[in-house]
């Protein structure tokens, strides 16, 4: 997967920094991305603003989830699976049976985050980490 960062606002300032993380996924799931985020923002000397996180891709997306409790993650998962299943007929099959139910994985999930930044850190919940999240079993 690749996934662009930026851009990080300073004050009334914006700076552009541009840049494609490269993930492996070894299929459906979720892949914690703030460490990788947190060293951007660190090499780029974040001060305050935002931070734009994109992923380009129709059958995948960026989650703002828990991360203290594996069985959230799962749940989610399920839960994503139940509300777009493989086996209902689509149209759209030429990628497999699993390509339509990504795409409308990705549709009730985000493709954009934009998230605050406070001293170079990410602000978030107490609990919350960024997740990629692989939409399909076979990629």
């Amino acid at each position: 997967m690749c996934l662009t960062i930026g851009p990080v606002e300073r004050l009334a300032i914006s700076v552009l920094f541009r840049v494609c993380l490269l993930v492996e996924m070894p299929g459906q799931g979720f892949i914690n991305l703030t460490s990788h985020l947190a060293l951007f923002l660190f090499k780029v000397g974040a001060g305050d603003g935002l931070l734009s996180v994109l992923m380009p891709y129709t059958s995948d997306s960026l989650a703002g989830q828990e991360n203290a409790d594996s069985d959230v993650r799962a749940d989610l998962l399920d839960a994503l699976i139940r509300l777009a299943l493989e086996c209902a007929f689509y149209r759209h099959n030429a990628e497999g049976p699993d390509d339509m139910p990504a795409h409308i994985r990705t549709m009730l999930t985000d493709t954009l985050l934009v998230l605050p930044v406070v001293n170079g850190r990410i602000s978030l919940g107490t609990w919350q980490v960024v997740y990629l999240v692989e939409h399909r079993a076979t990629i």
